[in-house]
């Protein structure tokens, strides 16, 4: 058998790795465009604050590596069509610039996802940024250490990483964000506590801009400043662009490939796309919310890695699903945690759900133990059924083992009269006698009595 992969981050070196130890004797490429295989997107930040000199650290795995394991690694290789009815791809070479023609047995599509561009004057101005790339880390961290002042576009997870790289490095950061907080897709009443720590905990070195988004950047050569659509107005040495990614799916489209209402490559719970033999996994597709079974794209490299080892099981002949995604996230600023996993508040409500919440601040461990710190956790639920349908867990305590906890509850369906019956771990090191967890949901309890 012939297995070609399109892609080589996550997803695609996942598929790879999983065929291959299934089927010893399969022929295995991948075709990517970059010029590194197998690297972690998501450290991009902590290498640009420091917090490791080498960039060869990002790479999981490298070309030498999959070659010891026959699988054939084509960087700088561009696919430009996939041609189903000859179970064929078209594929430019980059020393000679010809086009070939590679057949495939089986086809996995893992093109993943790339920077979303908003539509701003003099977007080409050298000294703008975006993040997805391990050149793009190299030349953002060069960048920065000869800067004094950093734009960023937008107040997402990437966002969030990238300030505390910027201000551990003393620099003075300009945020922009056009809703009406950072982090979005937390509710309001929590990612305005984030806020508030961000700007108390920025050394007077951050500003947020919220509610706006630049119009214009400034420079003839290089960006020297930027216009923002409300009028405001200032210098800056560097701008990095962070509004978000979108799925990468020209190829999909070109070969009839379907595409879902996200816009993402529509797969079933096995990988399959809707014509034969051909897979997709990771960034480029759409995924299912286990909790709503509605269609939801969210990037994430814990999910790329999943959905890779799926589609290499089912294309080696396996038999083995995908039930779909949380949408569990985690992320930190200056040792504030910020987590949550399932439903918002105003995502629920928006699909339907009559919901109850409660939101309670709490010490997470013995007051008086050394090292005691507090998380502020929100609960969701639905008032029919009682079920958990997500948390949001913030602060310099442990949120994101609250978060882990619930996830493995809200795949199953937990109620909130469940979740009182967890036996869980009590040490006045390690927590309260009376757990956060089960301190919200007995305000939930009585809440849905009423």
């Amino acid at each position: 058998m012939k297995i070609v992969i399109i892609g080589g981050v996550a997803a695609g070196t996942k598929a790879a790795a999983k065929s291959r130890r299934i089927l010893r004797d399969a022929e295995i490429h991948i075709y990517t465009e970059d010029t590194n295989v197998s690297y972690s997107a998501c450290g991009l930040p902590f290498y640009i604050e420091g917090n490791f000199e080498d960039w060869h650290k990002l790479l999981v795995r490298s070309v030498e590596e999959f070659e010891k394991s026959d699988i054939k690694i084509h960087l700088k290789h561009k696919v430009t069509r996939i041609l189903p009815q000859d179970k064929m791809i078209t594929v430019k070479n980059p020393d000679t610039n010809e086009v070939e023609f590679v057949s495939y047995d089986k086809l996995v599509i893992a093109t993943g996802s790339s920077p979303f561009v908003p539509d701003i004057t003099n977007i080409n101005l050298k000294n703008i940024f975006t993040v997805k790339t391990v050149e793009d880390g190299i030349a953002i961290r060069e960048k920065m250490r000869a800067s004094e002042h950093i734009t960023m576009l937008g107040g997402g997870y990437i966002s969030v990483g990238l300030l505390e790289a910027f201000i551990q490095n003393r620099k003075k950061v300009t945020m922009i964000e056009k809703a009406p907080f950072i982090l979005p897709i937390f509710d309001e009443d929590i990612t305005s506590l984030v806020q508030n720590f961000i700007i108390e905990n920025s050394d007077n070195r951050c500003r947020l801009i919220v509610n706006d988004e630049v119009s214009e950047f400034l420079g003839t050569d290089h960006v020297t400043g930027v216009l923002t659509k409300n009028g405001t107005g200032f210098e800056t040495d560097m701008v990095v662009i962070s509004t978000g990614v979108k799925p990468n799916v020209e190829l999909a489209i070109g070969a009839g490939i379907e595409i879902g209402v996200t816009g993402a490559i529509k797969v079933n719970s096995r990988m399959q796309t809707n014509l034969p033999d051909i897979y997709a996994c990771g960034d480029c597709t759409e995924k299912v919310n286990i909790i709503s079974n509605t269609p939801v794209w969210l990037p994430l490299g814990s999910t790329a890695n999943k959905e890779g080892r799926i589609a290499a099981i089912n294309l080696c002949g396996g038999k083995e699903d995908f039930e779909g995604i949380l949408g569990s996230t985690v992320t930190r600023y200056m040792g504030f945690n910020i987590s949550m996993s399932g439903l918002s508040e105003k995502y629920a409500k928006s699909l339907g759900y009559d919901t109850v919440t409660v939101t309670v601040t709490k010490n997470d461990k013995a007051g008086y133990m050394p090292g005691v710190h507090t998380i502020t956790l929100k609960l969701v639920a639905d008032r029919r059924s009682h079920k958990i349908l997500g948390i949001q867990a913030i602060g310099t305590g442990d949120a994101d083992k609250k978060v882990n906890t619930i996830s493995l509850g809200l795949s199953n369906g937990v109620t909130v009269e469940d979740l009182l019956d967890v036996d869980l771990t009590y040490s006045p090191p390690f927590s309260t006698s009376i757990d956060i967890l089960h301190s919200a949901a007995r305000i939930l309890e009585a809440k849905l009595s009423e």
